[in-house]
């Protein structure tokens, strides 16, 4: 059974910079790309961020040159560090991993959500 594991949220101020977790737990075969999705209250949910097995990574443009996604190959485990924060980033952050396991071969999976609120 696979689990994400998120951590990171919380409160911060406008300008501020906060760092999210994502940690892909259980008997884990393989994980091809892993991305950071957010949801604004009475909005749909938006691709933020997204990173390749070989390293690619790609921005919404709302986030171009504030954010940052990085993954560890080695810990299953992707993040997101986010600078310069807004008010309209504040939304729930979800991560999702494409990825492999023997007994269910490749499906997608997606962590609880942790919320981020920038607000002063």
């Amino acid at each position: 059974q696979v689990q994400l594991v998120e951590s990171g949220g919380g409160l911060v101020q406008p300008g501020g910079s906060l760092r999210l977790s994502c940690a892909t737990k259980g008997s884990v075969f393989g994980i091809n790309a892993m991305a950071w999705y957010r949801q604004a209250p009475g909005k749909q949910r938006e691709l933020v961020a997204h990173i390749t097995n070989g390293g690619s990574t790609g921005y919404a443009n709302s986030v171009k040159g504030r954010f940052t996604i990085s993954r560890d190959n080695a810990e299953n485990t992707v993040y997101l560090q986010m600078n310069s924060l807004k008010p309209e980033d504040t939304a729930v952050y979800y991560c999702h991993v494409d990825l492999s396991t023997l007994e269910a071969g490749r499906f997608e999976s997606w962590g609880q959500g942790t919320q981020v609120t920038v607000s002063s």
